[in-house]
């Protein structure tokens, strides 16, 4: 199926080209805003990285980027405190400037020097924020300001997604804004990193205004996670790498120029084909998700699965996408030649938790049923339940509700794994931790902590050991046996006590 959408000739994207192997961009009114890349891929099939640690070798990605575009950003006015403490705005801010973030000590944010590694521009939505000081901010709804009670949208979840926190008149920001004096904080960075993050009753959320129009905006990526935008804590979105070996930036072209590989399964044929083609696994999902709203229209994955299967090459598909029970009949006959495996991710079924902590993400009981879907089609559909919460999600009592409701959608098999706090998600999730469950910060510290100290983005070993017992246990009782199952000591018992009861783990500070 091709896309009866409007050709693009002359427009701002040409600027973003030549792409290697176009044959035409286009738009259609289903997709508002994206530009859809259609080439002619020379290759199909991806190598691995030998240094990489994944389980697999080949992967295909018959499209890159992503239309979920979860992008925050302001209007380009915005000023950014620098950090020899000049203020600039948002639109003359560079890559490698050296700005004002923050960053969590105890129950406390303190400012830092932090640096720019990435910058682009969208078009969204506005609204218009405006203070008691009279401090005013210009962004998207779905940019994030730091409140006294934590991190919060500027606007409500779209409908038909579970409430997310967001401002209201009873939010205060923190910071200084700029609507009163706040000369102690114009001063080079000497004299205000290490500082603590103050607020005042003058930063209390006075108005929140729909402008109703789209506006152009702009967003950052800085070590920290976060900058100071108009005198008050501003989250960022971090980079999309994988769309700058196109030469297309991580931000806006991410979001709305997406590339689609059109003859990707013509080429993977001729590469399945090869003699030197050993038939090694290929996985599918690994970068971007193959059955976004664009394969839809594109329908590459039916030619992709087809050509895996008649050549005998084993594969594997990573979705939350429910598209993917339109080819479930595929699906099924490509099983009857070749291993084929199906996962989808979900690691709790409490949706307040779930969308307290995943915003904006499919509710459990949509990928419930796409596991119910994939498992009722006679095929074999494995869950990722990861990441696992320390002291959230991992009582026993929740690995059992989770693994029974899994037991009941038909689930083949489950596999845990706690929470990875790599640089960059760490400083967020620490944030959000610190506003909504203040009392976990210290058994965060001694989970996550390094003997060296600072962090580690892996949990102590005591901790993964207790809950690969658990949840051992919880298979175990939900019916999910191996035989060679590494995690399953039998000898365990389903009373062991949590790592919290057991010596701490050093201290971070």
């Amino acid at each position: 199926m091709r896309w009866q959408g409007q050709k693009i000739q002359n427009s701002d994207e040409a600027a973003l080209l030549p792409l290697k192997g176009l044959v035409r961009s286009v738009r259609t009114p289903e997709f508002e805003g994206v530009t859809f890349h259609e080439v002619a891929s020379r290759t199909a099939l991806n190598r691995v990285p030998g240094q990489s640690n994944m389980p697999f070798e080949w992967t295909i990605n018959p499209t890159r980027g992503c239309l979920h575009r979860c992008v925050y950003c302001l209007s380009p006015d915005t000023l950014i405190l620098m950090a020899e403490g000049r203020q600039k705005p948002l639109r003359e801010i560079t890559v490698g400037d050296k700005i004002i973030g923050t960053y969590l000590e105890g129950q406390y944010q303190r400012f830092t020097e932090t640096e720019v590694s990435a910058k682009w521009g969208t078009r969204k939505p506005a609204y218009r924020i405006t203070l008691n000081d009279g401090t005013e901010l210009t962004a998207s709804g779905d940019h994030r300001f730091l409140t006294e009670r934590g991190w919060k949208y500027v606007a409500p979840a779209p409908a038909g997604i579970t409430v997310r926190p967001h401002l209201t008149t009873n939010s205060r920001l923190m910071g200084f804004g700029l609507g009163s004096p706040a000369a102690e904080y114009r001063d080079p960075v000497t004299s205000l990193t290490g500082q603590a993050v103050k607020t005042s009753s003058d930063l209390k959320v006075a108005f929140i205004e729909d402008l109703g129009r789209h506006e152009e905006m702009m967003d950052i990526t800085t070590g920290t996670g976060d900058f100071i935008a108009n005198g008050v804590v501003s989250h960022n979105c971090f980079a999309r790498k994988t769309h700058e070996y196109l030469d297309l930036d991580s931000g806006r072209d991410f979001d709305s120029q997406i590339i689609v590989k059109t003859n990707v399964a013509d080429v993977l044929r001729a590469e399945l084909a090869k003699p030197s083609w050993k038939r090694e696994h290929v996985a599918l999902g690994t970068n971007s998700d193959p059955y976004m709203r664009a394969e839809g229209r594109y329908q590459l994955m039916p030619g992709i699965i087809e050509a895996l299967a008649d050549s005998g090459t084993p594969f594997s598909i990573l979705t939350k996408g429910p598209l993917l029970k339109r080819d479930l009949p595929l699906l099924r006959h490509a099983a009857e030649q070749v291993p084929v495996s199906v996962a989808v991710s979900l690691a709790m079924v409490d949706p307040e938790l779930q969308q307290k902590v995943e915003p904006g993400t499919p509710d459990p009981r949509a990928r419930l049923n796409l596991i119910r879907s994939i498992a009722e089609a006679g095929l074999d559909v494995n869950v990722l339940a990861m990441p696992i919460l320390p002291w959230l999600s991992d009582s026993p009592e929740q690995l059992d509700a989770l693994h029974a409701a899994l037991a009941e959608a038909g689930a083949s098999w489950v596999s845990t794994g706690a929470l990875h706090l790599r640089p960059g998600a760490r400083e967020w999730f620490l944030q959000w931790l610190a506003a909504e469950y203040p009392h976990l910060v210290a058994k965060y510290r001694r989970i996550y902590g390094s003997p060296q100290g600072g962090f580690s983005s892996y949990a102590a070993k005591d901790y993964t050991h207790w809950l690969g017992r658990q949840s051992a246990e919880a298979r175990r009782r939900h019916g999910f046996i191996r035989p060679a199952d590494p995690t399953w000591p039998g000898r365990t018992s389903p009373e062991t006590p949590h790592p919290s009861q057991e010596p701490a783990q050093p201290a971070l500070f």
